[in-house]
């Protein structure tokens, strides 16, 4: 997963602690034990600090570390139950379909772009080799 994905939601000109947060955050609350205790071994006032820390903002023992991501997974889900309304699920239905359709098209043009490339390579590659050889013979012969 990429930073982004975890620093999303935090500005632009976020310091180094607030970023270390949101990291430790989607990790987890093993992350932050884990944090704490290497904050004990390495000097334990940063152990300490930590430790109250984690006491203070709830994430010891409430639930703030990774909920969001638990939260997006139900929200997922609950979008592929039905409405109740039939017009709206044929819609949502068909345009899930179509979306399915156009990223099927997608990977096979990335797939036959992919192998163009590959082709352009190899063939770039075999033209030099001959021109190597050629060159060498060519040496070889004067």
């Amino acid at each position: 997963m990429t930073t982004a994905a975890y620093t999303s939601h935090l500005p632009a000109n976020a310091g180094w602690l607030t970023r270390a947060e949101a990291w430790l955050d989607h990790k987890g609350k093993g992350a932050w034990i884990a944090a704490m205790v290497l904050g004990f071994i390495l000097f334990w006032p940063i152990g300490l600090g930590l430790l109250a820390y984690m006491i203070w903002s709830k994430r010891m023992f409430g639930k703030s570390c990774r909920s969001h991501t638990r939260h997006n997974t139900h929200a997922a889900w609950a979008a592929m139950k039905p409405s109740g309304n039939m017009a709206f699920d044929a819609y949502k239905a068909e345009t899930l379909r179509r979306l399915e359709e156009e990223q099927g098209a997608f990977e096979d043009f990335l797939k036959r772009l992919r192998e163009a490339k590959d082709k352009a390579e190899f063939d770039q590659f075999m033209d030099d080799r001959e021109k190597r050889m050629k060159d060498v013979s060519e040496t070889a012969e004067a």
